[in-house]
């Protein structure tokens, strides 16, 4: 079976790693480079319980799981660990009464009203670039192989998938799975698929002077005008900390090479930083970025058969649970393209047949 897999994300890196343990070496096309839009500039936050309710939450539960097992098989690959996890608010102008006691969280000594969300039996935390590139890695040693180039057009012949052209090449192929983020709009050139939206935002990565405790704290935070805004603070096994908490309206750009970076938003991310705790004041940026999460019309999932063209799946539109979703994602559309069907729970009810399609002409 000839499977070409249209992304190097960690929804497409994970569709190639279980495909390849089932025996399918897939072709990755990826025309930037592997996790270079949001798999690698996320805060790699993981929960297992925080998606009750929604259609996606018993994928969410067994790709959290998932996660504990690839952890124990990869080892200590991409700093992976537990977490506990915590609500705060900070203030740039209102004065702050000292909480009462200090454990278990005393470095975030800027915050007020701290709450725990979760422990380390629900949430946990990893780095998303190296968990991609390792589930990747793990899929080329079996038989997989990346791709650099850019696919131009997916080719279908009697309501078949059969050939997809990159850079001026066809490349024969069996079954398709378009998983390139917001990107996968594109793939509306070619497929009948429901409208993808990508939206932006800003992060950045400090690097104190010594690690802070496993910890990811998720903020209400006023500022001088009094308007509020929710970033996330996360901190990491290799000792730097992920910040995150602006976005922009800024429109989805052709390719993941032309997204731009505000240093003005990637500095006030420093600074309410620095108030949540006197650890981080002076700390080094040592990266600002930004990236477009993808996201649907319900903000669910988009996973399974694309209706009407044999051999032709998609997985995107995970907006801010990609990195959880990614292992649950990948073990279900191997099965699919497999097998015709998946044991993991509920995925049917994220199949793209629940949406409208856009068609470019």
């Amino acid at each position: 079976m000839r499977v070409a897999i249209l992304g190097a994300g960690v929804i497409g890196s994970a569709i190639a790693y279980y495909l390849a343990l089932r025996g399918i070496g897939a072709l990755i096309i990826e025309r930037t480079g592997v996790a270079c839009a949001a798999s690698g500039k996320s805060g790699g936050f993981l929960a297992r319980d925080w998606c009750r309710g929604q259609a996606q939450e018993a994928l969410a539960e067994f790709s959290f799981d998932l996660h504990t097992d690839l952890a124990a098989g990869f080892g200590d690959a991409y700093g992976y660990r537990r977490v506990d996890t915590f609500a705060a608010a900070t203030s740039e102008r209102r004065a702050r009464a000292p909480r009462a006691g200090g454990a278990p969280a005393a470095w975030m000594d800027g915050t007020y009203a701290l709450q725990q969300l979760g422990d380390t039996n629900s949430t946990a935390q990893l780095h998303p670039a190296r968990f991609t590139e390792t589930l990747l890695d793990a899929a080329c040693d079996q038989g997989a192989r990346l791709h650099k180039g850019t696919v131009e057009e997916i080719v279908t012949q009697a309501g078949k998938v059969s050939a997809v052209m990159v850079d001026g090449k066809r490349i024969a192929v069996d079954r398709v799975v378009v998983a390139m983020g917001p990107w996968s709009v594109l793939a509306a050139q070619w497929l009948p698929l429901p409208a993808v939206y990508g939206l932006k935002g800003y992060s950045i990565v400090l690097r104190p002077t010594a690690p802070l405790p496993a910890h990811a704290l998720f903020l209400d935070h006023e500022d001088e005008a009094g308007e509020t805004h929710a970033p996330e603070l996360i901190t990491r096994a290799d000792g730097d900390v992920y910040v995150c908490g602006f976005s922009d309206t800024a429109a989805l750009p052709l390719s993941p090479a032309d997204v731009s970076v505000d240093d003005q938003a990637c500095d006030r991310l420093a600074e309410m930083a620095a108030g949540v705790s006197s650890r981080l004041q002076g700390a080094s940026v040592v990266a600002r970025q930004a990236c477009y999460r993808p996201i649907c019309e319900d903000a669910m999932p988009l996973i399974g058969a694309i209706p009407d063209t044999e051999g032709a799946y998609v997985a995107t539109g995970h907006n801010c649970w990609g990195m959880l979703n990614a292992p649950g994602t990948g073990y279900a559309v191997a099965e699919l393209i497999t097998q015709a069907d998946t044991t993991v729970p509920m995925v049917s009810a994220l199949g793209p047949a629940r949406l409208g399609t856009l068609r470019f002409a």
